[in-house]
């Protein structure tokens, strides 16, 4: 990556927000059914128990992640990096964020959910140090078919 890499809070939608999250919507439409789609709305990454970052490369929003702070771990959301600058160190730039902004409210543990036909997600996870787990929160609670290409993770922090 020729310029450098910066991470920002974002506090409220923005249309570069919205941006990212339309191509992370089309990107998961095609693999999955609408019922196993989880992701929270826009506005929903704006609550107050959820942190949000957007990546930039030369003033470009190229990645964006959230964090939520649930009851007793934090959960990673939405966390998208555009296909262009795909393994150029930003998701791990934006995961780092995400676990220092859970380690600063206390956490210890983070925890995710994402879908079986991620290849790259999943084996970025995994490097990055999550092990599966069985659903936690409200996914546990969600019928077999609207789990059934989930993927959970967890890992300490």
């Amino acid at each position: 990556m020729a310029e450098p890499l910066e991470l920002i809070r974002v506090t409220a939608p923005t249309d570069e927000v919205v941006t990212l999250l339309q191509a992370l919507d089309r990107a998961l439409s095609g693999p999955y059914l609408p019922s196993q789609r989880h992701a929270l709305s826009v506005d929903q990454l704006f609550a107050p128990n959820i942190r949000f970052f957007v990546a930039r490369v030369g003033g470009a929003a190229v990645g964006c992640g959230g964090v939520a702070f649930d009851d007793g771990y934090a959960e990673i959301k939405r966390m998208f990096t555009r296909t262009q600058q795909r393994r150029m160190g930003v998701a791990k730039a934006v995961l780092e964020q995400l676990e220092r902004a859970a380690r600063t409210q206390g956490y210890s543990v983070l925890r995710l959910e994402t879908g079986c036909h991620q290849a790259a997600a999943i084996a970025f996870y995994e490097r990055a140090g999550f092990e599966r787990r069985d659903a936690f929160g409200a996914y546990s609670t969600m019928s077999p078919q609207a789990i059934e290409t989930s993927v959970f993770f967890e890992k300490p922090i």
